[in-house]
């Protein structure tokens, strides 16, 4: 029987790829925008419209076909390595072409690419404040062709951590992982601050974007969890419900700990406990149910606290804002919860079910998942650094680290009084 296109999931999926799509544009810029200082705000802007316009052409013209081609097929460079070429510059794909939910796969081309976005727009926050836009900007389209592509096909693709079983619903690996073990790599071989002191932390510049960029990110995310199944069914609905509560767990968490250790429950600390929030329930918003949300927010928020107020400052190490911290330590501890709370009340008769349920298996194909991406992540980061340092290097002057990126990078200036 001939597949028909299904008007209701094509609508939906229209909405959920711009909600992605608002992630990255405006919703990373202004968060991470308002935690810098003000003369490095528009640096952050123009980065995450930079990788909105360059990372979107690539996906066209090649990395679709890199994560979700089939012209390697049956072979072993399927499945370690790349899809195939046969998808390149959407070949093949027309008007009626239909994907998984009898949706266009040209709507499917799109959702896809907004997840490429948003992957490389997170390790932004690592290494802010120091980085040229020329370092950034190669950097950006080699890691998103050498480590977000492939990891996208091992995982979504069928390559070979998708036929392992591992769970990942919305991006857990492919993007929180990938980008998180990224951003920590940068962080370190970038170096620190000139004015980076343990102990004295940098005030953010502006607190209400920092607010407005969480609001833009928590409501794109249910177009990034609810739209991964990509179909308006109960699946959705399950995936938006724990998404929003695995959120204001985490947020509420975050904010009792820090009233309770440092006496006030502060803005930018609410907000980051609910992108903690939203990073760790990402893999697992297709498999878990209501428990399952409560107990991940509240375990990511606290594990991500203690990364970010007690790890880092022993370590020394400066993740400018929390990239790692949030979006590696989150993802990580959401991926190897899915392998514990996942349960058949969401995945069905004979679905995948976790720890907590009896399958222990599952939980350990989960956490070798967890390495493998760590892994990968790390190595392939630590050699691309050398090699685009060695090109057109990566950190700017010193003189322009004290001035500020906007003026010397962009020759503008966020606010002109």
């Amino acid at each position: 029987m001939e597949a028909i296109l299904d008007s209701g999931n094509t609508a939906w999926m229209i909405v959920a790829t711009l909600l992605v799509f608002m992630m990255t544009i405006p919703g990373i810029a202004l968060f991470y925008g308002g935690l810098v200082r003000q003369k490095n705000m528009l640096s952050l802007v123009m980065q995450s419209l930079a990788i909105a316009g360059v990372i979107s052409i690539l996906w066209v013209v090649f990395g679709y076909s890199f994560a979700f081609g089939s012209g390697f097929a049956d072979t072993s460079f399927f499945k370690y390595g790349i899809g195939g070429f046969d998808k390149v510059m959407l070949n093949g794909i027309g008007l009626d072409t239909l994907s998984a939910g009898n949706i266009p796969e040209l709507l499917f081309v799109l959702f896809q690419c907004m997840f490429a976005l948003i992957t490389p727009a997170l390790i932004l926050g690592a290494f802010a404040e120091r980085v040229k836009f020329s370092g950034f900007l190669v950097f950006t389209v080699l890691w998103s062709i050498l480590v977000y592509m492939p990891m996208a096909h091992w995982v979504w693709g069928g390559g070979f951590l998708q036929e392992m079983g591992a769970i990942d619903f919305a991006g857990g690996t492919v993007v929180h992982i990938n980008a998180g073990i990224a951003a920590l790599v940068m962080a370190i071989m970038v170096g620190k601050r000139k004015d980076y002191r343990i102990g004295h932390p940098i005030t953010p510049h502006n607190i209400p974007f920092v607010f407005l960029g969480t609001a833009l990110l928590w409501l794109g995310w249910f177009g990034f969890n609810a739209g991964s199944g990509l179909a308006a069914d109960g699946l959705a609905a399950n995936a938006f419900l724990v998404t929003h509560i695995a959120t204001c767990a985490a947020a509420v968490t975050w904010a009792a700990v820090d009233w309770i250790i440092n006496r006030k429950p502060t803005t930018v600390g609410t907000c980051t406990g609910a992108v903690a929030g939203l990073v760790a329930i990402t893999p697992a918003a297709g498999t878990v149910d209501l428990m399952g949300a409560l107990f991940i927010g509240i375990i990511s928020s606290l594990v991500c606290f203690w990364m970010v107020a007690v790890v880092k400052p022993k370590l020394g190490y400066d993740d400018a804002l929390d990239a790692f911290g949030v979006h590696g330590i989150g993802g990580i501890v959401g991926s190897i919860l899915t392998g514990v709370f996942a349960t058949q009340f969401v995945t069905g008769d004979g679905g995948v079910e976790g720890a907590l349920y009896g399958d222990w298996n599952q939980l350990w194909i989960q956490i070798k998942a967890t390495v493998i991406s760590i892994l990968f992540s790390g190595v392939m980061t630590f050699i691309l650094f050398k090699v685009v340092d060695k090109l057109v290097g990566i950190r700017v002057d010193k003189r322009v680290e004290e001035e500020g990126l906007d003026v010397y990078e962009h020759g503008e200036s966020a606010y002109d009084l």
